[in-house]
């Protein structure tokens, strides 16, 4: 039984991600699967799951191998529930990976949202102190995205100056070739820890250096 790598997807559908943002950011899944599924290492490892929040926070998809990865429908509404979507996260984490007698990697995962949270962060972040994670990587996407609040959660953090297509879209290429190195980094028998193991970011995307902040 291989050891699976997990890799989680938290998204922000709030209201604030209507229009070009939310089509996107689908379309960037859609390219996202499209990728992994031609490389033999993320085939072999890599099992993605999506986890939407906006007035509550929900996982659309389950842990799925890419074979069988269904890329969800996204919708708009409400707020910006991230706390709940932590805790989402560690529920989903515990069923799916602590609970299933597998010895799978420590999941990552890529946290992305265009705006602050609107919901009580630290039982979110209590939670997921509480597992063990690999990777955690948030995006904070265009000029209301809120870098206080994702320091809080993890010091993996990636800025778009702008949450238009073209940013968007270069976000999810930098993930999908993020998760092809780390899955064939797992094959070699090493975990991802830090951005140093990740391909450069393209332009776009531009990692923030938290001790300037």
């Amino acid at each position: 039984m291989n050891r699976r790598l997990p890799v989680y997807l938290l998204i922000d559908t709030s209201y604030s991600m209507e229009g070009e943002a939310l089509e996107a950011v689908q379309n960037g899944l859609d390219s996202l699967v499209t990728a992994l599924r031609r490389d033999p290492h993320a085939l072999e490892t890599a099992y993605l799951s999506v986890i939407e929040f906006n007035s509550t926070a929900q996982q659309l998809e389950e842990l799925k191998e890419l074979t069988e990865f269904q890329v969800p429908t996204l919708k708009t509404n409400g707020m910006t529930s991230m706390g709940e979507a932590l805790e989402v996260l560690v529920e989903c984490v515990e069923r799916e990976v602590l609970s299933s007698g597998r010895r799978d990697w420590r999941p990552i995962a890529f946290l992305f949202t265009d705006g602050m949270a609107t919901d009580d962060l630290k039982k979110g972040i209590a939670a997921l102190k509480k597992i063990k994670m690999g990777m955690f990587v948030a995006c904070a996407a265009g000029p209301g995205a809120q870098i206080d609040d994702l320091k809080k959660i993890t010091e993996a953090i990636v800025k778009l100056d702008e949450a238009d297509s073209n940013s968007i879209a270069a976000f999810f290429k930098w993930v999908s070739s993020s998760i092809s190195v780390s899955s064939q980094q797992v094959d070699a028998g090493k975990e991802t820890n830090g951005f140093g193991e990740l391909p450069p970011p393209p332009p776009e995307v531009n990692i923030i250096d938290l001790s300037k902040h």
